[in-house]
């Protein structure tokens, strides 16, 4: 079965982007206006791009990518011309780029809508990058300055933007060696060791990943938000270990946001618990917010709460041990400690969490030995469609040693 990605042109010169698995049904509800929306105020449309994927997963992530692009970039997309997508994104010709000087957008908005979504929509900038010139008086509505990003606007309401050049970062660059498991232009991702913090924050101001990759990434970082740094647009924890994806321009920043927003990026975590999970498989469906006693700290909050998010995890017994389990879990959602506080509501807290679990009393005689101190939890693998060519990337990472020797020294305590 395949599944398709699409771009209407319609009437006024507008761009209309969807998925499907019926593209020629789907084309004739737009044409003949049963599609409700933005294409039935807008016809005659025309078919003007499609791209087929073998997965709704990829149609999605694709289709997400290429609503974040400038015209120009759609206009190059038609034509199939990639190398000039790859130059407009290298020379950071969109409107939503750090290019290092001041810039004036004027334009109209396309639909009714909430003034920051309207905007983004109608200029090609991130949500977040509208909201945050919003707060700095940049932006005029209808002739008068604009703060209220909730404010509703009417269609065809004249905007005039000023997006100023990104400001410099306030961590600074320095040698510290990488893990480099793939590079480009566009994206970097990093194999992290356990024990290094992902961005700068009380106590950890010096040796983090962002002070790491502003010296490696020499310049060429993303401006969203209005800061030259890299663009992170995930996170792991300091003490697990693994990939993290790395955006080098603002064109990737928002197609990579996008993906991990719509939960298509696949992710493929290695850990060991204590105890033995029954069933051995399954999946944890449990909402994650912060903790009411320890705001430092998460917690599974009732599914019908009005805190916290959606969070949902398929876990694996790979191999069991007297008193633990090597275990695989892959993450539909993507919360803060959301592997960490599902092992530990169902009563298998990670080996080595200080947070949300204790080692068992059989294991820590071999726990001490090895001197672990940090949870045993590891991002093995990282697939996502690349921002700018549109090529699906499946990146893995082998266990670190630490966790190796761990699991060899459960795999003896057995015989």
């Amino acid at each position: 079965m395949s599944f398709w990605a699409y771009m209407l042109h319609c009437r006024g010169g507008k761009f209309y982007i969807g998925h499907t698995d019926d593209l020629e049904r789907r084309l004739g509800q737009h044409q003949s206006g049963l599609m409700p929306g933005f294409t039935a105020d807008r016809l005659p449309v025309e078919l003007v791009w499609t791209g087929e994927f073998p997965t709704r997963h990829e149609a999605i992530a694709f289709e997400l990518q290429i609503k974040g692009w400038s015209r120009a970039k759609k206009m190059a997309l038609i034509r199939g011309d990639w190398k000039r997508i790859s130059t407009l994104a290298k020379s950071k010709d969109d409107p939503s780029t750090g290019s290092g000087r001041t810039e004036i957008l004027v334009g109209a908005t396309l639909a009714p809508a909430r003034l920051d979504k309207a905007l983004a929509d109608a200029t090609g900038l991130s949500r977040a990058r509208v909201q945050a010139l919003l707060d700095a008086g940049q932006i005029e509505v209808a002739g008068r300055p604009a703060t209220l990003a909730s404010a509703k606007v009417a269609a065809g309401t004249p905007f005039r933007i000023t997006v100023p050049p990104a400001a410099q970062a306030a961590a600074a660059p320095e040698d510290i060696p990488l893990t480099v498991a793939y590079e480009d232009p566009y994206l970097i991702v990093i194999d992290k060791p356990a024990g290094m913090v992902v961005h700068p924050a009380a106590g950890h101001y010096t040796g983090t990943l962002v002070n790491a990759l502003l010296h490696h990434c020499e310049g060429e970082l993303s401006g969203i938000g209005g800061v030259a740094r890299p663009g992170i647009v995930h996170r792991i924890d300091k003490d697990t270990s693994g990939l993290i994806v790395v955006a080098k321009t603002d064109a990737a920043h928002e197609g990579l946001a996008a993906q991990f927003a719509a939960h298509t990026v696949h992710r493929r975590y290695l850990a060991v618990c204590g105890g033995h999970p029954m069933p051995p498989h399954g999946t944890i469906d449990a909402r994650v917010g912060r903790s009411d006693s320890d705001r430092k700290k998460m917690t599974v909050l009732p599914n019908n709460s009005s805190r916290g998010k959606t969070a949902i995890t398929h876990y694996t017994v790979i191999e069991r041990f007297s008193h633990a389990a090597l275990m695989e879990f892959r993450l539909e959602t993507g919360r803060t400690h959301q592997v960490r506080v599902h092992c530990a509501s169902i009563g298998h807290a990670l080996i080595g969490d200080p947070a949300y679990g204790r080692i068992p009393k059989a294991l820590r005689p071999v726990i001490e030995e090895l001197g672990f101190v940090r949870q045993a939890l590891h991002a093995a693998e990282l697939g996502f469609v690349h921002p700018v060519s549109g090529e699906m990337l499946t990146l893995s990472s082998d266990l670190p040693c630490d966790m190796q020797e761990l699991i060899d020294q459960l795999r003896r305590f057995d015989r």
